[in-house]
Formats: structure tokens, C-alpha cells, sequence
């Protein structure tokens, strides 16, 4: 029996053209008439008509986007659409996954063929753990403050291989400090370092540029865990200089959940073994026989899949264009300084989130002695209505802010106000 995939394809009818959600794709999703791209003379007024285009809650001040971000009414509406579309005619749409890659690619600042579409930031990052040719005793270096999205994968590695695992702190007072951390702990071993864009956390921004040299330099693989910074921040995969990265659509990019990109350099996928595979994957000329990978990042992708939810992550990488990313970048980052300025006078009240320009974005994480982190998280959920994230990982204890294109400088306001007022209540 032949698995050529081309037949494969045209067996399953994905060769055919017209499925109507073609006729999907050819249309961006429609936008508010109030939200044309940002220009600086609309000011304030632009994002408080861009809170409109989002359709939860209205009583809810929501700062947890660095959880879970709120997708734009358009794109639910896109993505709902499509899946729809795909219902009626009973069809995977796997076809037309082909025809938003570029658009993806083009947004994360890569060639079209390092793209692949995952369901989060966790299994591209699982993908590269598990698809690296490691042994025992390899060593594997990343922050203590990954999320368990970036560190189980590893930790996995180390339980079924006796891959070692070292830490570092994250430091918060310089570029060079993480860089020279990293640089401590590598070893004749050391095979992988990982760091995560923008720490869970805290909020920390990494030299990622500078540390991609520094792992160039010593021939070891340099992976990005960008679920915080891909919607945050524009991301240029390419001028970042690292061999992978991964991201979640559910937080700051407004896509639906269960949807994600696996980034993997050109020139290292055949060192990168796809840790599952199927079809679409590669070929199989005949069974049994040996699988001849698809020529591209493709491979990390297998089976049916939710196509709906993917081309809505497209679908949302082309309405943050439309308004323009470094716009949403310098709205949330200014909103967080807002905070913290406000936040700087309150007595009792540290604020972790680095000072150093370089080392900050959109998130602020505080803590105080006073109240602990459940305590001051709780207040703020029950008796404000505003939606935020406990920190507890490392014994951090705190509780942490995002500022996302959706929040306002009244918000940012109104929180300062009820963290003084819990606080002094304590």
C-alpha cells in the first residue's frame, strides 16, 4: 500500500478547491469603525474604544492577560465562522493551513518554512525537549522561574534520561547579569539553554539576542519560551538568533485557546526529531518502511486538527498589525509604568517587576508584608472586581498586573487606588 501524501491529501479530498473556507481566508475579520490603526492623535480615546471591541464582562477590570488573554469579539466570530464553514461541508481545512502560514511566519519574524502550528507554548516546548538527541548526563540550563510549561518538558527529560537540569536566578538589575549567569553554569555538557522571553513571574525581559551569541559561540541549542512576549512585544525570530521558539495564542495575542507556534531554524530541524508524528508529518512509500520528514517545520505537526482555532490565531496576528503592534506595545508598557508610579508612594509595598528599562514591559508583579499574596489577590477579585494573577512559584508571594491594548489609564487608576485601600485596611 502506497502513503505517498500527496494521495494521502487527494484521498481525503483536501486537494479539492472552493471548500468555501478558502473564501474565508480572503477577508481579514471586520474591526470596530472606531479602531483603523493607531495614530498618536487619537491618544487616550483609541484604546478606551478598543475595550469595546472585547465582549466580556464589562464590570470586570481584567489584568491577567499573562494567563489568559480575551479574544477580540471579531476573531471569535472569525474562528467560529470558519469551524462552522468546515462543519457544513465535513472537511478538516487542513489544506488551508498552507495558505495563512506565511502570514504567521511574517509576524513572528521567520521564513515560511520554520513555522508550525502547535496547541500552546507547552508542546513546542515539550516538542524540543523531547525531540533533541540528549543523553545522560547532558545538561540542561534555564531559569527558576519558568513556568511549568517550560520546565516540566525538561524536568521530564531529567526523570527519563538522566538529563541534569541547572538553575539560575533570574537577575533583575541588568542585561549582563543574566547573561553572565548563564554563562556561569555552562559546562563541556552543557547541550540546551532555555529562558523564557518575559518571565511568568515577575515580568522580567531577557537579553535573548545577547544570550543566543553566547550559546552560538559554544554550539549549544538556544530555545525561547515566548509565551509572554509574543502579543506583548513585536518578536523577530530571525534577529533574535535562536534555533527555536514557542508560544501560546491564548494570551496576549487574542487567539483562541489550544492554539500556538513552534518556530525551529531552517538549518537545524533534521537535529530537531518531531517526539510525535503522523500524518501530514512525512511519507511512508510503503509499509514498513522508514518516514521521510516534510521538508519543512510541517513536521511537527501531525493528524486531524482544529483548523478553525489556527487560522484564528492568523486571523488575530493580522488584527494586532492592523492596529499596530509597537502601538500596543507602548500602551501596555506606558500603562505599567503608570502603575508603578502610583504605586512607588504606598508604604509596605515592594514592586519585583525590574526597574532597568531593558528589563521590562507590560507586567508588574508587587508584594507586600502586610497582606500575602491570597489575601491581596482575593481582595482585589471579591471587593473590586479586578482580575489579576497570584504569584507563588519560588516563594515570591506576590500578586501580578498585566496591561494588555484593552486596558485603560482609568483602570490603572482605579487599581492604584484599591491596593492603597487594601493595604491600609490590613
Amino acid at each position: 500500500m502506497t502513503l505517498n501524501r500527496k494521495a494521502f491529501l487527494k484521498r481525503c479530498g483536501l486537494g479539492l478547491a472552493g471548500l468555501g473556507a478558502s473564501k474565508l481566508l480572503a477577508a481579514p475579520a471586520s474591526l470596530p469603525e472606531s479602531l483603523r490603526p493607531y495614530s498618536v492623535a487619537a491618544g487616550d480615546d483609541y484604546w478606551s474604544a478598543m475595550r469595546a471591541a472585547y465582549d466580556f464582562d464589562p464590570g470586570l477590570h481584567y489584568f491577567n492577560t499573562g494567563g489568559l488573554g480575551p479574544s477580540p469579539a471579531a476573531i471569535k466570530s472569525f474562528t467560529a465562522q470558519v469551524a462552522e464553514e468546515l462543519q457544513w461541508h465535513v472537511e478538516t481545512g487542513h489544506g488551508r493551513i498552507h495558505d495563512v502560514r506565511g502570514d504567521a511566519a511574517r509576524f513572528l519574524g521567520a521564513a515560511e518554512d520554520e513555522v508550525s502550528f502547535v496547541r500552546n507554548a507547552t508542546e513546542g516546548n515539550g516538542i524540543v525537549a523531547g525531540g533533541l538527541d540528549l543523553q545522560r548526563g547532558d545538561e540542561v540550563i534555564f531559569e527558576s522561574h519558568a513556568h511549568p510549561g517550560g520546565s516540566f518538558p525538561w524536568l521530564l527529560q531529567a526523570q527519563q534520561k538522566g538529563v541534569a537540569v541547572r538553575l539560575f536566578e533570574p537577575d533583575p538589575t541588568s542585561p549582563e547579569g543574566n547573561l553572565q549567569r548563564i554563562e556561569a553554569l555552562m559546562t563541556r555538557r552543557t547541550r540546551v539553554v532555555q529562558v523564557s522571553h518575559i518571565t511568568a513571574p515577575t515580568g522580567i525581559v531577557m537579553p535573548v539576542a545577547s544570550i543566543a551569541k553566547l550559546c552560538e559561540a559554544h554550539g549549544v541549542w538556544f530555545h525561547i519560551d515566548g509565551a509572554q512576549s509574543a502579543g506583548m512585544i513585536p518578536v523577530d525570530f530571525a534577529a533574535m538568533g535562536c534555533d527555536s521558539y514557542a508560544t501560546s495564542g491564548h494570551k496576549w495575542l487574542g487567539g483562541p485557546r489550544e492554539s500556538g507556534m513552534l518556530v525551529v531554524r531552517r538549518a537545524r530541524q533534521d537535529e530537531l526529531v518531531p517526539p510525535l508524528v503522523g500524518a501530514y508529518s512525512g511519507e511512508v512509500e510503503n509499509l514498513p518502511g522508514s518516514i521521510e520528514f516534510t521538508p519543512n517545520a510541517g513536521r511537527y505537526e501531525y493528524g486531524t486538527r482544529d483548523v478553525a482555532r489556527e487560522l484564528g490565531l492568523v486571523e488575530a496576528m493580522r488584527w494586532q498589525t492592523h492596529i499596530g503592534r509597537d502601538a500596543i506595545a507602548r500602551h501596555g508598557r506606558e500603562l505599567a509604568e503608570r502603575l508603578r508610579a502610583g504605586l512607588t508612594p504606598i508604604p509596605d509595598l515592594e514592586i519585583l517587576t525590574p526597574t532597568h528599562a531593558d528589563l521590562r514591559a507590560s507586567m508588574l508583579t508587587i508584594r507586600s508584608e502586610r497582606l500575602g499574596y491570597r489575601e491581596l489577590f482575593g481582595a482585589l477579585w471579591s471587593r473590586h472586581r479586578m482580575r489579576c494573577r497570584p504569584v507563588s512559584e519560588q516563594g515570591l508571594d506576590a500578586v501580578r498586573v498585566s496591561c494588555h491594548a484593552f486596558n485603560t489609564i482609568e483602570e490603572i487608576d482605579a487599581l492604584i487606588a484599591a491596593v492603597e485601600q487594601e493595604l491600609r485596611a490590613a
